[in-house]
């Protein structure tokens, strides 16, 4: 039987299961008290579990890419133990360089390779959209992760960064944490909505308040928790180069670029209800149109945190211009254009480059990212370019 059948047949069962719900006047207090009809009705709410996990693995194994994908979403949420299941076969990026459900975008991605992403800019909405690349070739029919708007203040500038691309706003469910930047536009702060330890602390401010309206966990409560620093060398002087900036990630070891290393990794939201996935577009193929952690790490005064650097450009006698190996993904020259690698103790860059971005068109921008950071920390520092910095140019 195909999935397709699944599906349908499914779907009548939560319509059942939705009239019978509507039928009886008693409240329930325990589910485990109840017994529905519409439940002996479907013989896919009853598989056994073994069944059930050899059906749903094979699903997962054979959907590798979006938009085909989105079948391994849709069994995640047909029900709890569905979605028990479904969690526990799908792997982190870090693992299996896949970004599948909403989470993903908050932790590390993949140790073996870069994740292909781009960014599209609307500057008259002053807003930024994050795709999964689905195909190099092009950039108009990948995968939406994340939105940003930008919100211009009397001493600073804020990028708001949500889930769903339509509603930007702290206020939102959606609302996922925060680019601010300083008067200049020279250092920037990121701010998670949740902590990715026990022991981060949190920001008061006034949207925390905002968020703070909404707050959907008694124990957790969304906030600002600071996780990483941006800065940008001034140029007063006026010399001849690019951009210069160092990234401080607050939350995540230096160790953590070392074999074996580990990085802090959020395991889900907290949104609405734990037993439930948010209702937005991250589901959607097209363009535009929840705080756990798997291991309490945190960086230690002794041990240090990561800090990235941009990797120096050469100058090119011939093209008159500095010039960096983008290995093709970069095909406009831009003030912009960065790649960022770890500082290494001994004042020393490591090899492999953790984040790059770079323009490809008017309002295009690809950003591939790997291990030890997150799409939501990659598309944060991506949006501090894009703010003017007279400063230093």
């Amino acid at each position: 039987m195909s999935f397709r059948s699944i599906l349908n047949d499914m779907k009548g069962f939560e319509v059942k299961l939705g009239h019978s719900f509507r039928s009886r006047s008693q409240r329930v207090v325990q589910d485990n008290l109840v017994v529905i009809d519409a439940l002996k009705q479907s013989c896919w709410a009853n598989m056994p579990p073994e069944l059930l996990r050899e059906v749903l693995m094979r699903i997962e194994k054979s959907e590798g890419i979006w938009p085909p994908r989105r079948h391994v979403v849709a069994c995640a949420g047909v029900c709890r133990s569905w979605r028990d299941i479904m969690k526990e076969i799908v792997k982190t990026p870090e693992v299996s360089a896949k970004l599948t459900f909403p989470i993903s975008l908050k932790q590390p991605g993949s140790r073996d390779t870069l994740i292909q992403c781009y960014i599209k800019r609307h500057r008259g909405s002053q807003t930024y959209y994050l795709f999964l690349a689905l195909s190099s070739a092009s950039y108009d029919d990948g995968k939406f992760l994340l939105a940003a708007r930008k919100c211009r203040r009397p001493t600073c500038t804020d990028y708001i960064i949500s889930l769903n691309p339509e509603y930007v706003s702290k206020g939102s469910s959606t609302y996922i944490g925060k680019l601010r930047s300083n008067f200049l536009g020279t250092k920037f702060t990121i701010y998670d909505t949740q902590p990715s330890n026990a022991g981060a602390s949190m920001t008061r401010s006034r949207s925390t308040k905002l968020v703070g309206s909404k707050q959907v966990s008694p124990r957790i409560p969304a906030g600002n928790y600071p996780v990483g620093h941006i800065s940008y060398e001034l140029n007063v002087l006026g010399s001849r180069g690019p951009r210069r900036m160092q990234c401080s990630m607050d939350t995540i070891p230096a160790s953590a670029i070392e074999p074996g290393g580990l990085a802090p990794t959020q395991t889900e939201f907290v949104i609405n209800s734990v037993d439930s996935f948010p209702s937005i577009s991250f589901f959607r193929s097209k363009s535009i149109r929840v705080d756990n952690c798997r291991s309490e790490i945190v960086p230690t005064q002794k041990e240090g945190i990561l800090v990235l650097r941009n990797k120096a450009p050469r100058w090119h006698e011939q093209l008159q211009c500095w010039c960096l190996n983008f290995n093709g993904r970069v095909t406009v020259a831009s003030v912009k254009n960065f790649q960022l690698v770890a500082s290494l103790e001994d004042g020393s860059e490591h090899d492999s480059v953790i984040l790059q971005f770079g323009k490809v068109g008017k309002d295009v921008f690809t950003m591939d990212y790997q291990y030890p950071i997150s799409a939501f920390q990659a598309f944060a520092i991506c949006l501090s370019s894009f703010d003017t910095k007279i400063a230093c140019e």
